[in-house]
């Protein structure tokens, strides 16, 4: 994959090299209840797997990670599933510029016909930026997932080829 480069960001996938940092990223206490916290083995095996790719968000003007994404990857249905997203820098803007660039490599790049995610009904940011990019709330997992607090719902947001060539 060649890298994705935005005003500010250089999207690229990660290497062993960045694991304990995603790792790090994944446990902050800001994102630690939005996200599944991966271990090392399981990102590294991720990085060896044709249908993942793990990302790494780096500013353009000192190449400091200030984010990363997970995602799955089904060639034979072309659906691009974001697993995970997590920034460290909060209401900097970094999120909505990372996830308008996944979208438009989705759908430009890798010819998706579906992007889709999964978020948590209290990850009131996420579901403010997903809906602000034009992505559909398709419905509600209920309590699919046990989590250290509890079972959880978890919101599945979506958006078709044909709603991003409309909206961007």
């Amino acid at each position: 994959m060649k890298d994705i480069v935005t005003k500010r960001l250089i999207i690229t996938e990660a290497g062993e090299e960045h694991l304990d940092t995603i790792i790090a990223l994944e446990s902050h206490p800001e994102n630690r209840d939005y996200l599944w916290i991966g271990t090392y083995e399981e990102h590294a095996a991720e990085i060896d797997d044709p249908n993942h790719l793990l990302l790494i968000f780096k500013k353009k003007k000192d190449g400091v990670i200030v984010g990363y994404a997970l995602i799955r990857l089904d060639f034979k249905s072309n659906v691009f599933e974001l697993r995970r997203i997590a920034i460290s820098e909060k209401a900097a803007g970094f999120g909505r510029e990372a996830m308008a660039a996944l979208l438009r490599f989705a759908f430009e790049e890798m010819e998706t016909n579906r992007f889709w995610l999964d978020v948590y009904p209290d990850n009131l940011v996420g579901i403010k930026l997903y809906e602000s990019l034009g992505m559909h709330r398709d419905g509600v997992l209920r309590q699919n997932y046990k989590a250290e607090r509890g079972y959880l719902d978890q919101i599945i947001y979506s958006m078709l080829r044909s709603e991003y060539e409309a909206f961007f």
